[in-house]
């Protein structure tokens, strides 16, 4: 609860991840543009986890009467995440979340970001940005659309209280062509194949002086051996080929 508002709570200091404060952005394509941002919550502020528990506890009861038809759903949607596991969609959180609870705000009205020096005065956008600190104001409220019930995360209004490394969720140029340029790998050249076992011919001799050689007696050469047979392996029993009907064999070399 905040200023009397059991829907309402302002967080402790939590990072800020994909700011989008400036200017509103719509989520899908054809949705209405909203104003949002994604709180890291460390799970040591115990705190803030608590109190935005009970606000979800408070805005599902409220829903209950006015927006679930007088039926509270047996597992209505929530919108804390545990940073150590898993997305909806099944993709593991960045390592930004790790250690924290992450939890996505919008609000369909621009908020104020302003400083700790002057809460009277909204920052430059320059000095706004994924990665920075802050405090949060978020109320929570329940829905029905389309079927899905479940308790959603307005977004309030922030107030920044230092800065951080910028998460600017791209790669580097470094990064992107460290393997590129001179870094091209030379494919070794195949060695010569070396010549069949034919030996080469031995010189004949030298005819002597004044005589004719006697014809050396044809020779038979040896006969070759018979060329082995092609191996045709067998096939497996029981197994299917993708290709044709069975399935090669696990250590087939294919």
């Amino acid at each position: 609860m905040y200023q009397n508002d059991a829907l309402k709570v302002l967080t402790g200091e939590v990072r800020l991840s994909y700011v989008n404060v400036i200017t509103p952005r719509a989520s899908q394509q054809g949705g209405e543009p909203k104003y949002s941002v994604t709180l890291l919550i460390p799970k040591s502020d115990y705190a803030t986890k608590a109190d935005i528990d009970s606000a979800i506890q408070a805005a599902a009861q409220e829903a209950v009467s006015k927006v679930w038809g007088g039926v509270r759903p047996p597992q209505p949607r929530i919108p804390i995440w545990d940073g150590d596991g898993v997305r909806q969609s099944g993709v593991p959180f960045g390592e930004e979340c790790k250690g924290h609870w992450v939890i996505t705000a919008s609000t369909k009205m621009k908020p104020q970001v302003v400083g700790m020096d002057n809460i009277n005065v909204e920052l430059a956008p320059s000095d706004i940005y994924s990665g920075m600190y802050g405090r949060v104001t978020i109320r929570f409220f329940g829905y029905s659309n389309s079927g899905n019930k479940g308790v959603g995360c307005g977004l309030g209004n922030i107030m920044k209280t230092r800065d951080g490394e910028p998460l600017a969720g791209t790669a580097s140029a470094a990064s992107d062509f460290a393997m590129v340029g001179n870094a091209v790998v030379q494919q070794p050249q195949n060695p010569a194949a070396p010549a069949y076992g034919v030996p080469a011919a031995a010189p004949a001799p030298a005819a002597p002086a004044y005589q004719q050689p006697a014809a050396p007696a044809y020779q038979q050469p040896a006969q070759q051996a018979p060329a082995p047979a092609y191996y045709q392996p067998q096939q497996p029993q029981g197994a299917v080929d993708p290709f044709g009907g069975y399935s090669a064999p696990n250590d087939y070399p294919f």
